[in-house]
């Protein structure tokens, strides 16, 4: 018995299908922030879904650049910095949260989170993290599944180019 789960664990492991393969594959979910002009795409199914105007890092380098992994996502967020329940309106992080391992974080440092200061969207004011209105990162979060990837660049490309580049667009 012991044996054949030696087997299977080896067979899956060395098989063609584990892991999955790379993502995004065409058509699979992307999310792009280009910090150059403070917006949010999301691709999915071979095209930009939608487009929205974010937040991003107060300098330059706070917003972290690369390609990560969604790894958590969270209605409601605990501000932990400040103690903040969830669903209360002095809480930063508004009503949703998709975090990345950016910087080999856990997610839990760096994401996608709503405001609870609309008017910081458009502005490069943020700790680091990529804030949307609330109604934009709650619409974001139910399209978005975890393990779908997250690429933040400064670039003067479109997002359909960006798409065709990182394999999102056909």
């Amino acid at each position: 018995m012991l044996n054949l789960v030696y087997s299977l664990l080896l067979a899956f492991t060395l098989s063609p299908i584990w892991p999955l393969g790379p993502n995004p594959l065409p058509g699979d979910p992307l999310v792009i922030v280009n910090k150059m002009n403070n917006e949010v795409a999301f691709i999915n199914e071979n095209k930009v879904q939608s487009v929205q105007s974010a937040a991003t890092g107060k300098k330059e380098e706070l917003t972290p650049e690369g390609f990560f992994t969604i790894t958590v996502k969270a209605e409601e967020p605990y501000y932990r910095r400040k103690d903040i329940e969830g669903g209360d309106p002095k809480n930063p992080l508004g009503t949703r949260w998709i975090g990345f391992d950016a910087k080999d974080t856990d997610g839990r440092i760096y994401g996608i989170h709503g405001t609870n200061n609309p008017n910081s969207i458009g502005h490069y004011v943020s700790n680091g993290c990529i804030r949307l209105q609330n109604t934009g990162v709650e619409t974001l979060y139910d399209s978005v599944p975890l393990g779908s990837k997250v690429l933040i660049l400064s670039t003067n490309k479109s997002f359909e180019q960006l798409g065709r580049e990182y394999g999102a667009i056909q």
